[in-house]
Formats: structure tokens, sequence, C-alpha cells
């Protein structure tokens, strides 16, 4: 991963007044915890990056969704890693959208891979993102506006640069 922008940095850019972390990591804990995100995260604490991932970071008794969302704020980058059961994980889309919102307001730098899935599916939300999107409006009736804030911000997502692991790995 040598490719990545924050490769070369040292453990003393986390250091910054501004930084906590160098990568905040979003992921889909069912579905890449185990193998990729596991691998991942191994890669990055072994080149002196600085990463947050939610279930070495947080302290206990600590609230979830604050601790996660500063996190976000405190981080120059995020990587998402966006699998087949991504959307179907409120936590993993309230995530998103403050992702997107700090890479906005912020200049947190969003870097996305996409985990065996059609960024085709992710914009138009079809298969298993239309399929979650589907059960969201139903329990979300109520508060619609967040689901179609989730849907917008997934289709800004699918719409940056990433690494698209099916096209690159399907032909080894």
């Amino acid at each position: 991963m040598a490719l990545l922008p924050f490769a070369s940095s040292s453990s003393s850019s986390s250091s910054s007044k501004r930084w906590k972390y160098d990568v905040f990591l979003s992921f889909r804990g069912e579905d890449t915890r185990k193998k990729f995100t596991d691998h991942l995260y191994t890669s990055l604490k072994q080149k002196g990056i600085s990463t947050f991932r939610d279930d070495e970071k947080l302290k206990q008794g600590t609230s979830i969704a604050s601790e996660l969302l500063k996190a976000i704020e405190e981080s120059r980058f995020a990587i998402v890693i966006l699998s087949r059961d991504y959307a179907s994980s409120k936590w993993c889309l309230i995530e998103l959208t403050k992702i997107v919102e700090c890479m906005e307001k912020t200049g947190l730098v969003v870097l996305p891979v996409f985990h065996y899935v059609d960024t085709s599916d992710m914009r138009n939300h079809k298969g298993t993102f239309g399929e979650a999107f589907a059960k969201h409006e139903e329990s979300f009736k109520d508060n619609i506006e967040n689901v179609q804030m989730w849907k917008a911000t997934l289709i800004k997502v699918a719409n940056l640069v990433g690494w698209d692991l099916k096209d690159r790995y399907e032909s080894l």
C-alpha cells in the first residue's frame, strides 16, 4: 500500500495539534473485520500510521456515537471500506455522513475501498444497497430525511476515486 498518501508520514504527523489520528477506518465489521480490515489495520500500524479502529480505540463506558464522530473529526484521512452490506448498518451510514461532512468542511481526505461491490449499485441504490435502503425507509418512516441524506452521501463516496478490489484481484 505504498501508494497511500500518508505512507511516508511518521508518527510525528499524528502529534500535530489538529490531527489525533492519521487514519480513521470505516467498515462493516461483519463483512470485513476479521479479514481485509484486520490486515489493513496491522499494516498501517506497522508503518507507524496512527489509525482509529472502533474496537481498539473506544474506552468502555463512553458513548460510541460521540466517540466515533469525534475520532472522524480528529483524523486526517478516512479509509472507507465499502462492502456488500455496508449500507445495511445505520452506524456505518452515520459515520459515512460525518466523513463526507468533514471532507467538505475541513478537508478530510476520503479514500474509498470498494470491497467487491459495484459502484453503479451504490450510485443507483441497487442490489444489497437498494435492499438496505428499503429497510431503512421502513424503519425510519418518521425521519425519512436521514435516509435521503444517507443515499446522497453514498452517491458522493461512490463517485470518488478509490481502490476497486473486485477489478484488481479478479484476474489473480
